[in-house]
């Protein structure tokens, strides 16, 4: 039978394919052309039997092959019986395309193992559909509602729609319809597709994905970047269907990388419940294979396995040179009947000699652990951090971990995705956070607490030390469960003698250590009459709220405040035990004498990360702790509040609004004896210090009085913070961050260091400074401060009671410590220590040069001065003009041996500005002096940096010594910002009647208004909204301190406040 307008006779069609297989195809195309033509559709179809009908015999059917360039045959598929009971589908192969085999028969042998219901009716995708033959056969078993078969070669996408026509219609042309009426043709489309592009650009979302991926590696990986079209070689085209390119995973070693890829994408535009199966050759090894399903938070199932011969045509040779570079071993066998795996190099050999090799082929089937939080995970990872998806490992062996972790980096993933910097918090700790907690308490356990009663620290010991200095007692007894971190100086006082007739200094703090068990611990109360009571509860106790009580009521007749910590008895869950405490908040208001600590450790994912809230019902209390987070710790890490917080959250989040109310509570109608109040040190501090303005809107008030960046956080700082919490099984050397940071004060300070220099790190470098502090008052030095120094830093020395001193600066100079200055001080002062914070100095913004720091060492290592240099505030210096950088190894080698004894450099360091981290900070000490190494070492409860922090840092320190160009563009973008800011606050103020003191560098800078008023800050406050601080925090008269690192909007805002600041006190 002639075509009408292309061949006179089937000759002329066969002529046309002997002459090569480019010819036949384009034959066949011109064919296709007439199928979806519906005039010339039932001919075309005619036609395809005739010439299947010319071929009918196996001898014949190959040597088609041979010599005209196609294969139209049978494939069997009598396992199943579908309409009309058709037992075969009929299907054609060009020599450009992969002929189907074992690999995709087991492949849909694995398809069979699943009940029918697995397809019907759901949107299905086949990758690499090839000829299309497995497309076909589930529309043609189950019923499916679409099924798009996906190649990237333009030819088989083109035979595989000959392939539909095929079956779609019989042998006179004529629809097949299934039972509900439907041809092949409604249920199957195939398109030309890199894996999942077509569905991806088209928004259509799948419910099934299956695939037959190639494996292995293509032996000339140059060949793969030719582009793809139809008239592309046979040879390259049929390469497709057998070797993959590099995809850029870690699973391109094992040649997976490929169907690596294609999951990530499935994850995409996979429907929530959605299952993805995949075949997969097991020569990498069956636990490769599983793990690249289950670190990208997969749940696997193997559905079938069997051995196949390797393909003949199939080199072997690329993953002979990944085992020569690799320690892993591929897995091949000798013949199908082998079953002791030999590795590729043997495999290779033993072929090139004629013997057969199989291996193993599986076919997996997977889905998602938790769909919502992976595609979050994954959405965020394919915008610009693809290089960190080969760290993602989302696989445990017990599935609530799995849970935990996902619902975090999904959390993280959504917060690194939508932010571009980490929001000033309150010192009280998050919001959110605290609200979650508040949030808790009424669902879980009816306690009716709100965010205004829940106060964050760091950790345990932090809350209790920070309880302590607030309140100073003669004599404390603490729990010897609570106890081990406290100061050393605490536990060895021999004092509590002079007590009782109140002769002892507050500055003496004892502290008895009690027993765990409240019997015990009660006698010892109503004995020693102590001021502070710190103490847990032994397990027995704390089921019911009876021994809780008892220290409640002795407490409170004697007079003392209570910490009860409850830790071990807290539990997150949604299942939580008895709690014998808490059980008692939820019918009786917390005693104003009391205070609950819970320190929150005991996760499953990230050992030590560790955040701790109190909880107090008592307003100042509320109010006084939470400035002592502010005075002594800064902060609370961010990051440790984002994960307990999606714990409390996800704990929440399924339970309807105020379904649970809290309990009827009791009044408390007791009295309380006369109680130790905060001490005088801590009132003076507290009464006077500017810290921090917490309101109660957060969008209410801008904060040009924090000390923290909000610009922009760049990618590569996302990337790492991403990465410390997606990998798992981190090795000590790449959380060892001690040879980054020698190299790095080395490279921009010239600071010194050898084996016995001592590195210490907290979570940011106030608790540092701290320590250093309690070190002078241990010495009985005195502190140093030039006017114009930090006014946390002040505040937080005479908080902790040392003995500090104002060395007056000048104008004329910029406020900048000067030699003669120095001089005049540090004769009148015995045992000086001396805070200098530099290059950048805070609040001012200017710069100490090279000359100005060793002209100042000189003069502190005449006197013997022990030097506290804060680098804190540099790393974003935008105008360094004159000011070459520092470098003090060879003057302090001199210093040392020329000045007092007690002269020593201590460095103090945070690289949130250098490494543009924003409120994710990270704090150093380099200490080189023995005896402040022991001193400091005396004062333990040091809220030190998790691991995850320590992995960030030492990655943006080896990105910044490699000079990668994201972060260094991202620095110098930023020093043009401030720049910029800088110059326009400074006309803005000046504009308004200010002087300002130009800055150099850092992010905030001062300036004196023309309005006398000692009350300025609040004056500003109460006007605009705006938060800055005035000269009782700069210690610079009449000037004000400025920070110009905010966010876009908030820095317009600002300008405007200081305008509209001007008219109110015009009018």
């Amino acid at each position: 039978m002639a075509v009408k307008g292309l061949w006179g006779s089937m000759d002329e069609f066969l002529n046309q394919c002997q002459q090569s297989g480019d010819s036949a195809y384009s034959a066949f195309r011109s064919l296709l052309e007439r199928l979806e033509d519906p005039k010339t559709r039932v001919e075309a179809r005619i036609f395809l039997s005739d010439l299947q009908k010319r071929f009918g015999s196996k001898e014949d059917s190959d040597q088609c092959l041979q010599t005209f360039h196609f294969l139209i045959q049978d494939i069997h598929v009598e396992q199943y019986e579908g309409y009309q009971r058709r037992k075969k589908l009929t299907m054609m192969v060009i020599p450009s395309i992969f002929i189907p085999e074992d690999w995709s028969f087991t492949f849909y042998e694995g398809l069979n193992r699943y009940p029918d219901s697995i397809f019907k009716d759901k949107t299905v995708c086949e990758l690499g559909c090839g000829n299309g033959w497995i497309s076909i056969a589930i529309a043609e078993k189950w019923l499916p509602l679409k099924v798009y078969g996906l190649d990237i070669n333009p030819r088989a996408v083109k035979i595989s729609w000959i392939n539909l026509y095929l079956n779609a219609l019989d042998d006179n042309g004529q629809p097949v319809y299934d039972e509900e009426g439907k041809t092949l043709l409604d249920r199957v489309e195939f398109h030309e597709s890199d894996l999942l592009a077509y569905c991806r650009d088209n928004h259509i979302e799948l419910e099934r994905i299956v695939g037959c991926i190639p494996q292995i590696l293509n032996p000339n990986p140059d060949a793969m970047s030719k582009m793809i079209t139809e008239n592309a070689s046979e040879e390259f085209l049929h390469s497709l269907s057998n070797y993959c390119a590099l995809q850029g995973f870690v699973e391109d070693q094992f040649g997976l990388g490929l169907i690596a890829r294609a999951v990530e994408e499935g994850i995409s535009v996979i429907k929530p419940l959605g299952i993805m199966i995949f075949n997969m050759g097991g020569r990498p090894g069956q636990d490769v294979c599983k793990r690249l399903f289950e670190r990208r938070g997969l749940r696997v199932s193997k559905l079938w396995q069997t051995k196949i011969l390797q393909a003949a045509d199939t080199d072997i040779s690329a993953l002979v040179e990944i085992e020569k570079n690799s320690p892993h071993r591929f897995e091949f066998f000798m013949g199908l009947g082998g079953d002791q795996p030999i590795c590729a190099r043997t495999a290779w050999a033993y072929g090139k000699t004629g013997g057969r090799i199989s291996h193993a082929l599986s076919v997996y089937s997977c889905q998602f652990r938790q769909p919502n939080q992976v595609k979050v995970i994954f959405d965020f990872l394919k915008n610009g951090f693809r290089e960190i998806s080969n760290s993602l490992d989302l696989s445990f062996e017990d599935d609530s971990v799995a849970d935990e972790k996902i619902s975090f980096l999904a959390y993280l993933a959504s917060v690194l995705k939508r932010s571009t910097f980490f929001p000033y918090e309150p010192p009280a700790g998050s919001r959110r956070f605290r609200n979650l907690i508040a949030g808790f308490m009424k669902t879980y356990h009816h306690i009716p607490l709100n965010s205004d009663n829940v106060i964050v620290f760091p950790s345990r010991d932090v809350a209790i030390e920070n309880a302590l200095r607030l309140f100073s007692p003669q004599l404390a007894i603490v729990d010897e469960h609570l106890s081990r971190h406290l100061p050393k100086q605490w536990l060895t006082s021999l004092a509590v003698e002079n007590i009782e007739t109140d002769k002892l200094s507050e500055d003496r703090l004892t502290v008895i250590e009690a027993p765990h068990q409240s019997d015990l611990m009660i006698e010892l109360i109503k004995k020693l009459k102590p001021q502070v009571v710190v103490t847990g509860m032994a397990h027995f106790e704390a089921i019911t709220s009876s021994a809780f009580q008892h220290l409640l009521d002795t407490t409170r007749e004697i007079g003392s405040r209570i910490f009860l910590d409850i830790s071990d008895h807290f539990e997150l869950s949604s299942l939580p035990s008895s709690n014998g405490v808490l059980k008692y908040l939820a019918g009786n208001p917390l005693p104003p004498h009391a205070a609950i600590i819970c320190g929150l450790l005991k996760n499953k994912v990230y050992s030590d990360l560790e955040v701790a809230f109190m909880i107090s019902e008592e307003e100042t209390i509320f109010k006084a702790l939470s400035k002592t987070v502010e005075l002594l710790e800064g902060n609370t890490a961010p990051i440790s509040q984002y994960y307990y917080g999606c714990l409390f959250h996800d704990l929440l989040a399924f339970q309807l609004a105020d379904r649970h109310l809290p309990g009827e509570r009791e009044t408390d109608k007791a009295k309380v004896g006369e109680m130790i109040g905060f001490s005088s040190s801590a009132i003076s501090v507290l009464d006077h210090a500017e810290l921090s303005i917490t309101e109660t809107d957060n969008s209410s008030l801008v904060h040009m009085d924090v000390d923290q960046s909000l610009l922009p956080i760049p990618s590569s700082v996302k990337a790492a913070i991403f990465e410390s919490f997606s990998r798992q099984n981190i090795a000590e050397s790449e959380i060892d961050v001690t040879t980054s940071i020698r190299q790095f004060i080395k490279s921009n300070y010239g600071f010194p260091s050898t084996s016995n220099t001592e590195f210490i790190y907290a979570d940011c470098p106030l608790p540092l400074f701290n320590k250093l502090v309690l070190c002078c008052i241990q010495e009985g030095g005195t502190l140093c401060f030039p006017a114009g120094s930090n006014g946390h830093y002040v505040s937080a020395a005479r908080f902790l009671k040392a003995h500090t001193l104002t060395i007056p600066t000048q104008s004329e100079v910029g406020f900048k410590l000067t030699e003669k200055i120095l001089t005049d001080v540090l004769n009148t002062v015995k045992r000086p220590w001396v805070y200098i914070s530099g290059p950048t100095i805070n609040p001012t913004g200017l710069i100490y040069n090279k000359e100005e720091m060793e002209s100042i060492l000189s003069v502190c290592a005449k006197f013997g001065a022990r030097v506290i240099i804060d680098t804190s505030f540099s790393g974003l210096e935008f105008d360094s003009k004159g000011c070459n950088g520092w470098d003090l190894e060879q003057s302090l080698a001199n210093l040392n041996c020329s000045g007092q004894p007690s002269f020593c450099v201590s460095l103090l360091g945070e690289l949130s500005l250098k490494m543009l981290t924003g409120g994710l900070t990270f704090g150093f000490l380099v200490l080189n002096q023995p005896f402040l190494i022991d001193t400091f070492h005396s004062f333990p409860g040091l809220s030190k940096p998790h691991s995850t922090l320590k992995y960030t840092v030492k990655k943006l320190l080896n990105l910044r010594e490699q000079k990668a160009g994201d972060l260094l563009e991202a620095i110098a973008e930023q020093e043009k910002i401030l720049r910029s800011r800088s110059k326009r606050l400074k006309e803005t103020l000046e504009n308004c009647g200010w002087e300002v003191l130009e800055p150099r560098a850092g992010v905030s800078m001062v300036a004196k208004p023309k309005l006398e008023d000692s009350n300025i800050r609040e004056a500003m406050l109460k006007a605009t909204g705006l938060c800055i601080n005035s000269s009782s925090w700069t210690g610079i008269p009449s000037y004000c301190r400025f920070t110009i690192a905010l966010e876009d909007s908030e820095f317009e805002r600002a300008l405007d406040c200081i305008v509209k600041f001007k008219a109110v006190v015009k009018n």
